[in-house]
């Protein structure tokens, strides 16, 4: 299973929110099957300096049911998540896809201005 990750931000310079968009392809030859265990399909963490700042699951509760997703060669899907008045400074995001026997990661740097 041949997964790439990437992922990028809206941050828009203001404090309002700042939108994830973690996108996963499919780089190798056969379809991928990604099995999901709740409604969290990616999580997405902002660390500063190493300690952690925000993580979109917390506070959050997901239902508890099995879904899948199919990614052919060359197919990409999107998972999405909203930090909501976050505060200002630079950050390191980590976005994980929550699929089962998968191994698919990506960070980025987000910078909120006052």
């Amino acid at each position: 299973m041949t997964l790439e990750g990437a992922l990028e931000t809206t941050a828009d310079g203001s404090r309002d929110a700042v939108l994830f968009v973690f996108t996963v392809t499919n780089t190798g030859d056969e379809p991928v099957e990604l099995a999901f265990t709740d409604g969290c399909k990616a999580e997405f963490v902002l660390v500063d300096d190493g300690s952690e700042v925000w993580r979109f699951s917390d506070g959050r509760m997901f239902a508890q049911v099995l879904s899948s997703d199919e990614l052919d060669p060359g197919e990409a899907t999107t998972y999405e998540a909203e930090w909501s008045d976050p505060d200002a400074g630079e950050y390191t995001a980590i976005a994980t896809l929550q699929a089962r026997e998968t191994d698919c990661e990506a960070t980025t740097t987000v910078t909120v201005v006052d």
